[in-house]
C-alpha cells in the first residue's frame, strides 16, 4: 500500500511534524500506548492537535493488513503532519492535520554493533532535540558518516561535547557495576525502550545513573548497549579502537526487555 502525501503538505515542505516508530509482532503493536502518549507530549510543545488514538490504532490494523504482515516482525511509522497549506513558516488556521501510517518489514539484528563517534553534533538547548520530528537530518549525517567509517552506528554529541545518543537509538554503559545513561538534559529522546530498562534495572536492584558526561566515560566502560524499540537492547562489541565482550547485566536487561515486549 503506498501512502499519498499532497507536496503542499507542511511535514514533506518543512518537517512540521513528529512520528512514531512502533514494533508489531504477529500483528499486535507492542507499547502502542506508550507511543501515543509521547506523540501527545510532543503535539503539546509543537502546537499540533492530538490524534485520535482509536483512529489511529485502526490505521496501524490496516497499514499491517495492507502490507501482508499480519504474522511477521514489522515496523509500524506513524507519521503526524501539520497539514497543507499556509505560505512560508506561517500555519493556516485552522490546522489539519494529516496522519500517514505505514508497515514495513522489521527482522531483528543479527549480532552485536559497531559504533564510531561522529562530527555531526546535537543542540541541547533546542526543544526539537528531545522530540521525534520529521526534521532528521542531523541523525541521517551521523548516520552516513558513522558508516563511512566502518561502523553500523554513530554515537552523536552536543554542542558541550557531552555524549547524547546513537543516530537512531538511546546509548547505555556499565561503569562499576553502575548503568549509566545520557540525562534528557543533554538532548536526549526520551525512547519508549530507555523508560523500560531503567525500570527494569531498578527491579533488578542495579544502581541506576542519568549522567552528562564526555566520550571518555564510554571508553572506560565495561560495557556499552543500545535500545530502541525496534531493536530492544543490542550489544556494543566495539567503540572505534575498544572492543567488548558479553556483559552479563547487558545479557540480563535483553532478555527481561524481550520478555515484556512479548507480554504487551
Amino acid at each position: 500500500m503506498t501512502a499519498a502525501v499532497p507536496s503542499d503538505d507542511r511535514g514533506f515542505l518543512l518537517g512540521d511534524g513528529l512520528f512514531e516508530t512502533v514494533l508489531a509482532i504477529a500483528g499486535r503493536p507492542r507499547f502502542l500506548g506508550e507511543h501515543l502518549a509521547r506523540l501527545a507530549r510532543g503535539c503539546a510543545v509543537l502546537g499540533l492537535p492530538i490524534p485520535d488514538d482509536d483512529g489511529v490504532r485502526r490505521a496501524v490494523d490496516q497499514a499491517l493488513a495492507g502490507a501482508g504482515l499480519i504474522d511477521a516482525r514489522a515496523a509500524v511509522r506513524l507519521t503526524w503532519t501539520a497539514g497543507s497549506g499556509g505560505r512560508g513558516l506561517d500555519r493556516p488556521a485552522p490546522l489539519q492535520p494529516r496522519l500517514v501510517v505505514t508497515a514495513a518489514p522489521a527482522p531483528a539484528p543479527s549480532g552485536p554493533a559497531s559504533l564510531a563517534i561522529v562530527s555531526v553534533r546535537r543542540n541541547e538547548s533546542s526543544a526539537t532535540s528531545r522530540l521525534k520530528t520529521l526534521s532528521y537530518l542531523d541523525n541521517v549525517l551521523a548516520r552516513r558518516e558513522a558508516r563511512g567509517l566502518g561502523a553500523d552506528e554513530a554515537v552523536m554529541l552536543n554542542v558541550a561535547g557531552e555524549v547524547v545518543c546513537a543516530a537512531a537509538a538511546n546509548l547505555f554503559w556499565i561503569s562499576e557495576g553502575r548503568l549509566c545513561t545520557p540525562a534528557l538534559e543533554c538532548g536526549v529522546l526520551d525512547g519508549i525502550a530507555r523508560g523500560q530498562i531503567l525500570q527494569l534495572a531498578r527491579a533488578m536492584e542495579v544502581t541506576v545513573c542519568e549522567v552528562r558526561a564526555g566520550a571518555p566515560a564510554l571508553a572506560r566502560a565495561e560495557a556499552i548497549f543500545l535500545t530502541n524499540s525496534l531493536i530492544g537492547v543490542r550489544a556494543v562489541s566495539r567503540l572505534e579502537d575498544r572492543e567488548w565482550s558479553a556483559h552479563p547485566l547487558t545479557s540480563g536487561l535483553a532478555t527481561a526487555w524481550a520478555a515484556l515486549a512479548e507480554s504487551a
